[in-house]
């Protein structure tokens, strides 16, 4: 199943994909949030889906992240070797773990803005996996147990901000419109194989991340399991599996986003996002 969130933002909808046609969801009167996941509602939705003649959702109508905000994102950094290289950081014996605000959640297609003071705004195309249920200190074998599924995350990133203002990457990942997610949410069953799916991102036009998954230091049961030694995910919680090679930070020399630029990328079975970048303008 694939599940999408539409209209206005702050005032989403939700909605379904079934042969590749969108369609409104909103009868079934819940948000796909923690309570949903928690109650088993992929279930039942699909019940309800299969009991009823749903409206179609017009083309022009805007996308919104798939998930209402969860509790927390939870990022994993320098998960790809190359990645690491790139940036001159020793690949980690460990997953390196952030946490990225709930507040730069937007929709797939919605602007990415500069923010305010900002030098070096970069990108990083990554997996992101759901959790399905409440999950601590759960063992690597049965990880796989608490995923419900995945979707596509642009993990944007300020490295001004991350590396060089006084400690803790938190700083340059939070910022208003760094985590586009979507187009939609995947189900588990939707995807064959996680660790074997390309993903890629272009700026203006320009292949700069070509990546796969068979590349991730620590795959997803390690930091599903890993992860909840630390803290307790919540239904609906996100991990982001790190990026591969190719950011802006890893060029010689470096290149960031300016306002003007275009941000496409995408996952294998999990389609594509398109964010047009914008400077800050204080509204």
């Amino acid at each position: 199943m694939k599940l999408i969130r539409f209209g206005e933002a702050g005032n989403e909808k939700t909605g379904v994909i079934i042969n590749d046609i969108n369609y409104d969801t909103s009868q079934f009167g819940e948000d796909y949030g923690e309570h949903f996941f928690e109650t088993d509602g992929l279930s039942r939705l699909s019940d309800f889906i299969k009991n009823k003649s749903l409206p179609e959702i017009g083309a022009d109508v805007r996308l919104g992240s798939p998930l209402a905000r969860p509790s927390k994102i939870v990022c994993i950094g320098l998960n790809y070797i190359d990645h690491a290289k790139e940036t001159n950081a020793t690949p980690p014996t460990e997953p390196v773990i952030f946490l990225k605000s709930t507040t730069a959640i937007t929709g797939p297609f919605d602007h990415i803005i500069i923010p305010k003071n900002s030098k070096k705004t970069d990108w990083e195309v990554e997996l992101a996996v759901v959790i399905g249920k409440k999950a601590s200190y759960v063992s690597e074998t049965g990880a796989m147990d608490y995923v419900a599924g995945y979707l596509l995350h642009n993990d944007v990133s300020e490295r001004e901000f991350q590396i060089e203002r006084g400690g803790t990457w938190d700083k340059g990942k939070g910022c208003d419109t760094f985590a586009p997610l979507g187009p939609f949410f995947a189900t588990k069953d939707e995807i064959a194989d996680p660790h074997n799916l390309r993903l890629w991102l272009k700026v203006n036009g320009q292949v700069m991340q070509n990546g796969t998954t068979a590349n991730l230091i620590f795959n997803i049961p390690a930091l599903v399991s890993y992860t909840s030694q630390f803290m307790t995910l919540l239904p609906g919680d996100i991990i982001s599996t790190g990026t591969p090679a190719g950011v802006g930070l890893g060029m010689k020399p470096p290149v960031y986003l300016k306002p003007g630029d275009i941000v496409e990328l995408g996952i294998d079975g999990l389609g594509e996002a398109r964010q047009l970048v914008k400077d800050y303008f204080p509204g």
